[in-house]
């Protein structure tokens, strides 16, 4: 279930609330009763949760779809034709009679005066700010939700300014938080971070709370989000269900919204730090010594004391091997004998080009795979765009494999060609040193 604190008025479109009595309920809400409904939860039990009449949960459950529900004033002729456009439109400019006025102007034709406009916009800010006076907060079960954010913190390493990225990740109904420093936001920091927290925690949640980051969802289809694959798998793997903020409604994940603004708050100012190791290393103990031990403003207890009562309720992950790890990637091998792993790229032996491999990573290794046997392995690389190349997997290295392996057989002696001597009697010498003599 969302949490939903008071919002902008500028935030809600009066099309967004369904009046119920004395109650206007707005769509997010209506989902979240029907699915506590179709989770078997009694109806004394959702209206004690969501701080709601059971006569206004109880029409709402009886209703097959969420109806808007919308005062329109009565218009001038002037404007009354323009009223479906005001009504879609106030809500994106924050209710600014101005811009309204300036926009019917320009673009619609309208010949009328602002002060209709003013006049027509007024009772419309003030149905969104009743709307969202009407929003308040509700509590999740223990073990049911859990919410993860990224923040940005500028800090020193030493003395070179840089950028860390935060994960946090906080449970919902204990508050207790798990955050740690990345230097990027993409996909393969997000999953480690979220294995760090399980580890943290001992297990997580049945659900995760997101708002729309591309590491985690690409876009929607027939209103059903389309998930980024890695992410879905990496969700099935580890068994909890990923949710997401209504669009432009990322405050519904006001409880870890909270905490990223209290680490840069509280954690950050008057800090000093070597490096990125060194920026984790003081956070997990100021998320020890700190955040876990103080007295929540919304529960009024410290979060670890909460934990104790919310620790048994999470889907325990103790023993269960990494996803990163047990992941099994396939590449096909480029014509550099080489495959591409996370924006980095590593060599195989080039008899492999065109051939399709299987990568796993086994601690700070990439082990590459080919039928069965393990063909190449190299160290992780850090950052994007990285090389590594081994010379035994190139065409040289096979060549001169070949030489060693298999020697030429030593050449023939070469012939040497003698020509026939004469024969001659020995007489014939002692008779030409006669001769001489």
């Amino acid at each position: 279930m969302s949490e939903l604190s008071q919002t902008n008025p500028g935030t809600l479109s009066p099309r967004e609330v369904v009046h119920e009595g004395s109650e206007m309920i707005g769509r997010e809400r209506w989902e979240e009763l029907r699915r506590m409904h179709v989770e078997g939860r009694p109806l004394a039990l959702i209206a004690r949760q969501t701080g709601l009449d059971r006569k206004t949960v109880r029409r709402c459950l009886r209703q097959a779809e969420w109806r808007p529900y919308s005062r329109v004033p009565s218009m001038p002729t002037m404007l009354a034709g323009h009223m479906a456009w005001l009504i879609e439109r106030a809500p994106q400019v924050r209710y600014s009679a101005r811009i309204l006025f300036q926009e019917l102007r320009a673009t619609r034709g309208y010949g009328g005066g602002y002060d209709t406009v003013r006049n027509a916009v007024r009772p419309l800010r003030v149905e969104a700010m009743a709307a969202s006076l009407t929003q308040c907060r509700f509590e999740t079960a223990p073990g049911e939700q859990s919410q993860v954010d990224w923040g940005q913190v500028r800090v020193a390493f030493a003395g070179a300014p840089a950028t860390v990225h935060v994960f946090v990740l906080t449970l919902g109904y204990s508050r207790r938080m798990f955050a740690e420093g990345y230097v990027h936001e993409r996909i393969g920091s997000l999953l480690a971070a979220h294995e760090h927290a399980f580890t943290h925690f001992g297990g997580h949640t049945a659900e995760i709370l997101y708002d729309r980051m591309r590491t985690v969802v690409l876009g929607t289809e027939n209103e059903r989000p389309r998930w980024n694959s890695t992410f879905e798998s990496f969700a099935r793997y580890w068994a909890f269900e990923p949710r997401l903020c209504r669009p432009y409604r990322a405050q519904t994940k006001g409880k870890v919204e909270s905490g990223v603004k209290y680490i840069k708050r509280n954690f950050i100012p008057g800090r000093s730090f070597r490096d990125l190791e060194d920026f984790n290393t003081q956070l997990l103990a100021w998320l020890a010594e700190v955040a876990d031990v103080r007295v929540h403003g919304t529960t009024h207890e410290q979060p670890v004391a909460r934990f104790t009562r919310e620790a048994s309720a999470l889907l325990p992950t103790v023993g269960q091997p990494s996803f990163l790890e047990a992941m099994l990637r396939e590449r096909v091998v480029a014509d550099d004998w080489l495959v591409s792993i996370d924006a980095n790229r590593y060599s195989v032996p080039c008899r492999l080009l065109g051939k399709t491999v299987q990568v796993v990573r086994q601690g700070g290794h990439w082990q590459i795979f080919h039928q069965g046997a393990l063909v190449a392995e190299h160290p992780v690389l850090a950052g994007r765009f990285a090389l590594s190349v081994k010379p035994e997997h190139g065409p040289g290295a096979i060549a001169r494999n070949a030489r060693q392996r298999f020697p030429a057989p030593p050449a023939a002696p070469r012939a040497i060609a003698i020509a026939e001597v004469e024969v001659r009697d020995l007489a014939l010498y002692d008779a030409c040193v006669e001769v001489a003599a």
